[in-house]
Formats: C-alpha cells, structure tokens, sequence
C-alpha cells in the first residue's frame, strides 16, 4: 500500500513539474532584436542564453557584430538577419527590441507599427522631439504600443516611494532631486560601437543630458503622475572637450511644477556610478540611495532606513513587464515605460537643450 501511494506521489510530482514546464514556456514571449551596437544588450542576450526569453531573430547588418556576439553567446547563425521586416514577415514575433543608436528608433517604428508589431526601446524614446512625434503618430495610427525600458523602473526603492508619495503619509511633494551618472562612458570601458553613437549629437540627440537627463525627466513625470513642467532651465558643461569633443557631458535640469520643483543632475564626469532619487514632502523626506536601500527624515529629523519589498513579478524587469502588457494584464498607459509619459520626457529633454542652447527659462 505504502509503495502504491508513493508511486503515486511521484507521478503526480512529476506531472505538477511538467506542467509548470509547459505553463513557463508558454509564457515566454517571442522577440525579434533589432540591433546589436548598444551595451545594453547584453541584458536580453543574458536571459536569452538562461532560458528566460526566446530571441527568434536579430537584425544587425554588422557581420562583425554578428560574429562577436555569436562568439560570445553562441548564437547559430540562422538567428541573423539583415532586413526587419522579412524577418517580423517570416517570425511573426510577439514584439520588437531596440537596442540600436536612440536615432534609429523611429527607423524600427516605421517598419513595426504597419504590421501590427508593438516595440520596446532603450532609454530615451528617441533623438529628438520631432523623432519622438513621429513615434507617436505611428503608435496611435496603428494603434500599437511602443514602450521604453529604463534600468531604474525595476528599483524596488523607486516604487516604494511613488507609493509612500501617494498615499499623502508626507503630503505634498514640494522638491525632487535625481542624480544619474558616472564617471563617464569612455572611462568605464563603453563598447567602440556604443560610443560611436552615444557621443554623437545627431545619433543620440546629445551627450549625459540625454544619457542621463531621460531618467529624472521620466522618474519626476511619473511621481506628478504625468503631469507636465511648467517651465525648465538648464545648463549643459563641457569638462572634458578632449574626451567627448561633440557633446556636453554634464548637465542640470530645474524642472517648474505648480507647488513643486525638480532637479535633475546627469554627468559623465562623477567619480563613481549612481542612481538615486530624493523626495521632499511637507512633512518629511525620502532618499533611495540604490535599488532597494531607503532612508526616510521625519520633520522631527528622526531617522530610518529599511529596504524596500521586492516588487510584483510583472513589474520586476522588463520581459516579464513586456509579456503582461502584451497579455493585456497591464494597460501601459501612465507609466515610466508608456509613450504618454515618454512623450513628456521627450519635450523636457527638448526644452532643455533649447535652454542651455539660449541661456532662457523655457516655457512649455
């Protein structure tokens, strides 16, 4: 008897296993990769190579790029194209991934949105404002989504603070400060392919105001819950013209909201790399140091730190994000990845340009 129940145990152990197998599988979504020359490639090639995500083409007319990452990563050479859109025709994938030069976003756009194929890119949405409008227009013909993934979406810290923000346990918010940056990309060991674009005004929009400046302009967008600027001002540095001779590789950011200001700070000139969010209340202050680390000042200067609770599985990295809103479990409509809010983004890295371009305070 005993032997008969745990036969039976087994099989239904092994049965409850191939089931989440099969559950896992089909909750992989399929995606085409449309470029290779951004390092943050790396991150999909990773979950690729784990298992975690099915990659059904990349499209990179590099041979050399081809070959690297093949070398690397072991990918067969049936996995490469050279044209977008006989491989979306051919594949049919649930979605397209960026991760080419912000310029060619709207290049992947214009292929994806006619046939029906929504598209995720790296940070931010696109070069310039006019690309960004372009994007927008072919979203809402095709009725397609087209979504930016930003490293920072994934902290932990940052959504407990909107949260904490939102339930008013400090008020209002009054100041927000964002510092993005490091010591910059040639002297942290950037890719030569990644920094043929990411030092280029015309490929990349700019230098660290549109590397960095994107994710304070997409963070304080969200937390006044996309509500836009009245008025920015900035200023862009150039200290290291020997470096990075086409493009400022420092720059700040004074955002204008009704009650409440914002201040973004990017740089290519730090001496080491952060991420960190500070946000004022009326009654108190938060300050994510990291992705998970928080310290909180009460107006009685009393202080704490914890650390944040590990965010909701479809809200924990990009894949799992993207397949949720492809699912329809997610709407992607007013979120640090929507177009909406990188819409704004997009005119805030605009007015600044135009500012430190002008010396004035631009009035959106």
């Amino acid at each position: 008897m005993k032997k008969t129940i745990l036969f039976y145990q087994k099989l239904l152990i092994i049965m409850l296993v191939g089931l989440s197998t099969s559950i896992a599988a089909q909750q992989k979504i399929r995606v085409v990769v449309a470029g290779l020359n951004h390092d943050h490639i790396h991150n999909i090639l990773h979950e690729f190579k784990e298992g975690k995500v099915m990659i059904v083409g990349i499209v990179e007319p590099s041979r050399a790029l081809q070959l690297k990452f093949s070398k690397q990563y072991q990918l067969p050479d049936s996995l490469f194209y050279t044209d977008l859109k006989a491989l979306l025709i051919a594949k049919k994938p649930d979605a397209v991934l960026g991760y080419n030069a912000v310029a060619d976003h709207l290049s992947i756009v214009q292929v994806c949105a006619p046939l029906g194929v929504p598209v995720m890119v790296e940070k931010p949405l696109a070069a310039t404002l006019q690309q960004a409008k372009q994007i927008e227009a072919l979203s809402l013909k095709y009725n397609v989504k087209v979504l930016t993934n930003y490293e920072t979406t994934w902290y932990a810290s940052y959504r407990d603070i909107y949260d904490s923000m939102n339930s008013k346990s400090m008020g209002k918010i009054k100041k927000m400060v964002v510092h993005d940056g490091h010591q910059g990309p040639k002297e942290i060991n950037c890719s030569p392919e990644f920094l043929s674009w990411l030092t280029d005004p015309v490929k990349n929009g700019a230098g660290a105001m549109n590397d960095f400046g994107c994710y304070g302009a997409d963070l304080m967008t969200w937390l006044m819950n996309g509500s836009r600027p009245l008025a920015v001002t900035a200023i862009a540095r150039h200290y290291k013209p020997e470096v990075y001779p086409k493009v400022e590789d420092d720059a700040t950011i004074i955002l204008e909201y009704p009650g409440a200001t914002g201040l973004i700070e990017a740089s290519w000139n730090w001496p080491f790399s952060i991420k960190d969010m500070e946000v004022f209340g009326e009654t108190g202050y938060v300050h994510a140091l990291d992705n998970r680390n928080i310290t909180t000042r009460m107006r009685e200067n009393i202080v704490s730190t914890k650390k944040a609770a590990p965010l909701a599985a479809n809200i924990s990295n990009p894949m799992l994000y993207l397949a949720a809103v492809l699912k329809n479990d997610l709407p992607a409509t007013d979120d640090l990845s929507s177009l909406k809010y990188n819409m704004i983004v997009m005119e805030i890295l605009d007015a600044a340009k135009r500012s430190a371009a002008s010396g004035k305070r631009i009035v959106l």
